[in-house]
């Protein structure tokens, strides 16, 4: 079944145009027009194992239980997912990086008691196992680094010789972490191109890889990637300020899960970025 054809059985409704747009790890991105002119953004993935129902279930959530703006959604299943159109493009002035951080440290309040989701998510093509655990430290290891450390290796992207350097690593990082009070909900992703701004507010996060975690693995990946830049950071720590010590060493820590994933994605200089963090820390 092609594009259109899925589309207008899914919304009982007839397209005007159909239109590729970039971006999206999974599948291919398109925005469509209804007969009455409505614009509306669909995934659609016609491979072996379709997951685009697992992206409808975190937007769903999202919309349920947070502020967060984020898309409608319209249809999702495993080949196809039909969201609200929303405007925006993914360059931030000083102003919407500074509401960014206000929605970004709201979400973060969101909290549960233990580590962990209620369905198993996906970062990118790879999926997130959210076993409930009372541990930071644990989850971070177990279900984290190791989870997308073996799947490297699996892939043949991340060479073998670098599993127990991690595992030492994973070993002794009491060192430098502790286990946080509260398990904070993070987006997960907050690439530049995953979030959608006008007129210096933002309009929409996109592709969220959701989980009860702890707020400093959202701002690591951020720092790690330059998302947003030092008016995002003076104004989420306004709202929310952070312990001594990020900056200098936890953001290192935390930037190896975002690292891995972009090994298992895509290889190449992301391994030597990955190796930089273990040597950091003499490992």
């Amino acid at each position: 079944m092609d594009v259109r054809t899925a589309v207008e059985e899914a919304i009982l409704s007839q397209l005007l145009t159909i239109s590729p747009l970039s971006g999206g790890q999974i599948g291919q991105v398109y925005r469509v027009e209804l007969a009455d002119g409505t614009p509306l953004v669909v995934k659609f993935d016609d491979g072996m194992k379709p997951q685009l129902d697992i992206e409808g279930a975190m937007l769903r959530y999202l919309a349920e239980q947070t502020e967060l703006p984020v898309p409608g959604v319209l249809h999702s299943a495993p080949q196809l997912l039909i969201m609200e159109w929303l405007p925006g493009q993914s360059h931030f002035s000083p102003q919407a990086e500074m509401d960014a951080a206000e929605h970004l440290a709201a979400l973060h309040s969101v909290t549960a008691p233990e580590f962990g989701f209620p369905f198993m998510t996906l970062i990118g093509a790879f999926t997130q196992p959210n076993e409930p655990t009372a541990s930071w430290l644990d989850f971070f290891r177990e279900q984290r680094i190791f989870h997308l450390m073996h799947e490297g290796v699996r892939l043949g992207r991340l060479p073998q010789t670098f599993v127990p350097r991690l595992e030492k690593l994973c070993g002794q990082w009491h060192k430098w972490l502790a286990e946080p009070e509260r398990a904070s909900l993070i987006h997960g992703d907050v690439w530049t191109t995953n979030v959608l701004a006008e007129n210096g507010r933002i309009t929409a996060f996109l592709d969220p890889a959701l989980y009860f975690g702890i707020d400093e693995m959202e701002l690591a990946y951020i720092a790690l990637f330059n998302s947003f830049g030092a008016p995002f950071f003076r104004r989420y720590e306004e709202i929310r300020p952070l312990p001594p010590g990020f900056y200098e060493e936890r953001r290192h820590l935390y930037s190896l899960y975002p690292l891995l994933s972009h090994v298992c994605h895509f290889g190449g200089s992301y391994v030597g970025m990955v190796d930089s963090v273990l040597c950091r820390f003499g490992y």
